[in-house]
């Protein structure tokens, strides 16, 4: 696995709130016809993104999931030492987002905790929820497969954080309802955060705002793009 130094840690996390809050913008930015723009450009580039990955064909699909998944293993290894005893979030995938379901179980058989996360309240910070292979999912919102309310509640040590689009200083973009933004703020202490996506995805920027949040690494089909040294 390639895995590139840039010596800075600038992200900001996922969301699985596909679309919810297409005119979403933070009033705490400095100037709020600006953030207005920015939103309406974030909305233009999600859907020019996801058109693209849905474009893929099913076995191209495929071996992105493969090779992000040997990656990430390969990270979890030489960071974390496999990550034994420690809990990671992972990721339902929706919208042609890389499948790492068969890592999540190979993790699950190497005494790793899985957890997913789901959204309890609406504006509100995701929670966390016990997954194995033997669980038996429920719908939750936007009808994503989520474990059921009798799981148990986490809190992780590391999460997966599925990526509409990136930049090359390290930001994300998003599916615009800032779920994942309200988690990491709220976390104490902070997950280590590892964003899931396509390379064909980089952007020249994403125009960060307040409101994102820098993840630690970017990990795509050709590796992975260390943003922060410990976790």
């Amino acid at each position: 696995m390639g895995i590139t130094d840039t010596g800075s840690r600038f992200a900001s996390p996922p969301c699985l709130a596909g679309e919810i809050a297409p005119d979403y913008f933070d009033p705490m930015a400095v100037d709020p016809e600006q953030a207005r723009d920015v939103a309406r450009w974030r909305t233009s580039e999600r859907a020019r993104l996801r058109a693209e990955r849905q474009a893929l064909s099913v076995s191209d699909r495929a071996a992105v999931g493969a090779a992000v998944s040997r990656h990430l293993r390969e990270l979890l290894l030489t960071r974390f030492d496999g990550a034994q005893g420690k809990v990671i979030s992972a990721y339902w995938p929706i919208k042609g987002e890389p499948d790492l379901r068969p890592l999540m179980a190979d993790l699950h058989a190497a005494r790793v905790t899985i957890a997913l996360p789901l959204v309890e309240h609406k504006a509100a910070p995701l929670v966390f929820r016990r997954w194995t292979p033997d669980t038996i999912m429920v719908r939750g919102d936007w009808n994503i497969p989520v474990p059921p309310p009798e799981a148990d509640a986490l809190t992780p040590d590391i999460t997966l954080a599925p990526l509409v689009g990136w930049d090359s200083a390290g930001f994300r973009l998003g599916y615009g309802g800032g779920y994942f933004d309200r988690t990491l703020a709220a976390l104490r202490p902070r997950p280590f955060t590892i964003g899931i996506g396509f390379h064909s995805a980089c952007l020249i920027t994403i125009f960060p705002q307040p409101h994102d949040i820098p993840l630690d690494v970017i990990l795509t089909q050709e590796g992975a793009q260390v943003l922060r040294q410990t976790p």
